[in-house]
């Protein structure tokens, strides 16, 4: 099934594994590249020489396309976009839109640029900056997200830009796809049915949270760093919801303890990076704390299975999915109903 997307950066299926924090690790990336699909390597949880052995490791296991995802405001940012172009890395996305000038090097570079995006206006604006393509998260999309629904969302992106639009938020089977394609798009992202993949190494107790969870077990709340966050609903997240300001605050202090002493990461660091987030923002100072050590809470349950201490992001589809195939099954199977589904449209 050849799209823009599969001509853009060489993949077979248009299908793309988001870069999720703590779990797009160089295992998952490298089994979604071996299926046909594009995997995209997080690095926002890496350091950089973390970055570099994990892009090297992938490239060990497969001769596929692959990607890497960016924090564009991350300060050392132009490092990693180094580690990229040198490792000869395919795809560079970005969960913010980075910067025209960083879209210009990548580009120069033969990098494939792929912001995304929750918004028609954020997609015109990196389409017009000179991004290669766009993925357009929907409201059902797990993790920061925003209210629009990616069938209300997802036609108005096509609709103003030119270049491929990717359509995330909502996306686990070939019926998915092929509605995607209807509507203009090039293809989709999923998260979270690659997250409930054998090749995931999210902890086996963590991804039966995940596979128990109905559709009105996965929230959308602001407790956890003043943003639209999707995720399962847990005691802790509870717990942040209705709390009062005083102990909300006095369980920030302790969370954020406990993190900066598995982190390594200095108080003045932590405060540094919650402020960051709280640019332009209403945030309390407990948010303040919590969304400097959000990847971190991200981590106590996606890679130490605590689930009593961390928080685990979610999208609405995590309600229907009911097994946790390989990668290559789940790309085999997509595909297979995508084509039977599209010629049942044909007859």
């Amino acid at each position: 099934m050849r799209t823009r997307l599969t001509e853009l950066v060489g993949v077979r299926h248009p299908i793309v594994q988001t870069g999720m924090g703590w779990v797009a690790g160089p295992r998952l990336v490298s089994a979604t590249a071996e299926a046909g699909a594009l995997g995209i390597l997080a690095s926002a949880t890496m350091t950089t020489e973390q970055l570099r052995a994990a892009v090297r490791e992938v490239k060990s296991r497969t001769r596929e396309p692959f990607g890497v995802n960016l924090r564009a405001d991350a300060g050392d940012a132009r490092e990693r976009v180094r580690i990229i172009v040198e490792e000869g890395v395919r795809v560079a996305s970005f969960a913010l839109a980075p910067s025209k000038e960083l879209i210009s090097e990548l580009r120069d570079a033969g990098v494939v640029v792929i912001p995304s995006v929750g918004a028609r206006r954020h997609a015109e604006k990196v389409a017009a900056w000179g991004a290669d393509a766009v993925i357009v998260q929907g409201g059902e999309g797990g993790g920061h997200t925003g209210e629009v629904a990616t069938c209300v969302l997802l036609p108005q992106v096509v609709d103003a830009v030119d270049i491929p639009v990717i359509a995330a938020g909502g996306f686990h089977d070939g019926r998915g796809l092929v509605a995607a394609l209807a509507y203009g798009a090039a293809g989709v992202a999923m998260g979270t049915r690659f997250l409930l993949t054998a090749e995931s190494t999210v902890p086996d107790a963590v991804k039966a949270r995940y596979l128990a969870a109905g559709v009105k077990d996965v929230t959308v709340t602001t407790a956890v760093d003043g943003l639209p966050h999707r995720m399962l609903r847990t005691e802790m997240v509870a717990a942040l919801e209705h709390a009062g300001r005083v102990r909300s605050l006095a369980q920030a202090v302790r969370r954020a303890s406990g993190f900066r002493r598995i982190s390594g990461l200095s108080w003045p660091r932590m405060v540094r990076d919650g402020l960051a987030m709280r640019h332009g923002r209403e945030l309390s100072w407990s948010q303040v704390l919590m969304a400097a050590n959000t990847p971190m809470l991200l981590k106590a349950a996606m890679v130490d299975g605590r689930t009593d201490l961390g928080v685990m992001a979610s999208g609405q589809v995590a309600g229907v999915i009911e097994d946790l195939p390989t990668v290559a099954a789940l790309v085999t199977r997509v595909m297979a109903e995508a084509e039977a589904r599209a010629a049942s449209l044909s007859r």
